[in-house]
Parts: structure tokens; C-alpha cells; sequence
């Protein structure tokens, strides 16, 4: 069950990185060489959403992994910590 959610927050941070990144090409693009201050304020614009898509994704993917490493340490401590068949 742990396991699922580590596996979610990793898949779901990465693709939301990567819609960022296609976001960010499909509508920012590479900037004008001599932009109109209206090109130049739309581009500021839709870089500025691309980025904070990107930031989003970022910080829901670190989260996957800083759950990856706490249940794998938890997993790790309860595994040692629980003592093995007592013969009688």
C-alpha cells in the first residue's frame, strides 16, 4: 500500500514536469529576436505559467521521493526491530 502511493506521487509529479515542458515549448516557445512589447509580455507570460507547472511537478515528484525513503527506511526498521520464530 505504501509502496502505490510512492509510485503515484513519482508517476504523477513526472508527468506533470513533462506537461510543463510541453507547455512550455508549445506555447512559450523560444523567444522573438525583436519582440513587440505585446509578444514580449505574452511570451513573459506563458514562460511564467510554464514555469510554475514545472515547479509543481518538481515539488509533487521530491515529494515521492522523500515518501520512497521514509517507507523504505520504516519498512527497513520494522523488518529488524520484529524478532524471528521462537523455537520452544
Amino acid at each position: 500500500m505504501r509502496w502505490r502511493t510512492c509510485l503515484a506521487l513519482l508517476a504523477v509529479g513526472l508527468a506533470i514536469l513533462i506537461g510543463g515542458f510541453v507547455y512550455d515549448v508549445l506555447f512559450a516557445g523560444i523567444p522573438y529576436q525583436d519582440p513587440t512589447p505585446e509578444l514580449a509580455a505574452r511570451y513573459a507570460r506563458h514562460a511564467r505559467i510554464a514555469r510554475s507547472i514545472e515547479a509543481a511537478g518538481l515539488a509533487i515528484w521530491a515529494l515521492g521521493v522523500v515518501n520512497a525513503v521514509l517507507s523504505w527506511t520504516y519498512a527497513r526498521l520494522v523488518k529488524e526491530g520484529t524478532p524471528g520464530p521462537q523455537s520452544s
